[in-house]
């Protein structure tokens, strides 16, 4: 289990000649265990997103008890640079994958009302009258449908655009307007493009009867801007109870 601060990595996943967080925590392991260590990640996240909870995880032969469980995460973590950091090590049943046997994601996406110089690194600033109840509105026709052809970035590997969405609100906690969205998957760019579509919402540009028919036409280029990769974090993610090995947990 690992949190990091996306801005000066290229996403999760490996690339040639691209920093990763993918590439960064294999190669921290790599040393660690004198042996080269293959991580597989729960998903993407794309070039400067954050991640408070994010799993990964790597086939190794010999098991660790508590003691070097904690001896590892230190060594990995004096490796690593300062926006990544593991928090911990466990075993899971063999049958398990980071990605695949994830039954929920919960992304969040910070909008500053204000100028604030504490928070422009982690946020998006938006100015000006938005209406939020206007966008909670159209945010609740998105449990409507499960296509999201038109939130997906253009032209990916993916078999289909259907998702489960469990949860799409927005919240205001002091200057910050936060919207929070939880499914079973995204698409790439997926939660950018819905931010940026209902923020439309909110400046009066479309009305909640246009949002639905963007997301009935399934065309991309009918939705909103996809807003700034630096507001977006992938807060949670879930697995069934039973993935742990016996007497085999987080620690705490």
């Amino acid at each position: 289990m690992l949190s990091y601060n996306g801005t000066n990595y290229h996403g999760w996943q490996s690339q040639d000649n691209a920093v990763t967080i993918q590439s960064e925590l294999a190669k921290a392991l790599s040393i660690i265990l004198s042996t080269k260590i293959e991580v597989t990640g729960a998903g993407r996240t794309d070039t400067g997103v954050h991640a408070r909870e994010y799993f990964a995880h790597f086939n190794f032969d010999s098991e660790f008890n508590n003691e070097e469980n904690k001896n590892i995460i230190y060594r990995i973590n004096a490796i690593l640079n300062n926006d990544i950091s593991v928090s911990d090590i466990f075993k899971v049943n063999d049958d398990v994958h980071a990605r695949f046997s994830a039954i929920s994601r919960t992304y969040k996406y910070y909008i500053s009302l204000n100028k604030d110089p504490f928070t422009k690194e982690f946020s998006w600033n938006v100015f000006g009258k938005i209406d939020v109840n206007k966008m909670n509105e159209a945010a609740n026709v998105l449990f409507e449908y499960i296509d999201f052809t038109s939130f997906s970035k253009l032209h990916t590997d993916v078999k289909t655009n259907n998702c489960k969405i469990m949860q799409a609100e927005w919240n205001v906690e002091k200057s910050m307007l936060i919207f929070t969205i939880k499914a079973d998957r995204f698409l790439r760019n997926m939660v950018r493009a819905i931010v940026g579509t209902l923020i439309d919402v909110g400046k009066g540009k479309i009305s909640v009867d246009e949002f639905r028919k963007i997301i009935e036409n399934k065309d991309r280029s009918e939705a909103g801007y996809s807003v700034p990769a630096k507001g977006l974090f992938l807060e949670k993610i879930e697995y069934p109870k039973d993935i742990f090995s016996e007497n085999n947990s987080i620690t705490q």
